[in-house]
């Protein structure tokens, strides 16, 4: 039948980075506010969201390349199964 490697249906790493980069956009909005509800401070609230973005973009990252590597919850797919999304 078809080469195994071209039923897998992967990720490119750019994929996981704008992935990343949207969810921390929606996670970070909402660690500000909840950082200035306890602050009272835009400031405080605002450097918090910051470090809290960066630091987990990078996290985000090689969990989900960690996860491309574990075969857990994958299906190989008929070469006529393909399609891009």
């Amino acid at each position: 039948m078809g080469n195994r490697a071209s039923q897998i249906i992967t990720e490119t790493s750019t994929r996981s980075v704008i992935k990343g980069l949207t969810w921390r956009l929606v996670a970070t909005f909402s660690t500000i506010i909840i950082a200035y509800l306890i602050t009272g401070e835009t400031k405080i609230a605002l450097q918090i969201g910051g470090i809290e973005f960066v630091a987990k973009i990078a996290v985000y990252y090689l969990h989900e390349r960690i996860w491309l590597r574990i075969p857990f919850g994958k299906k190989s797919l008929p070469a006529s199964c393909e399609f891009e999304i």
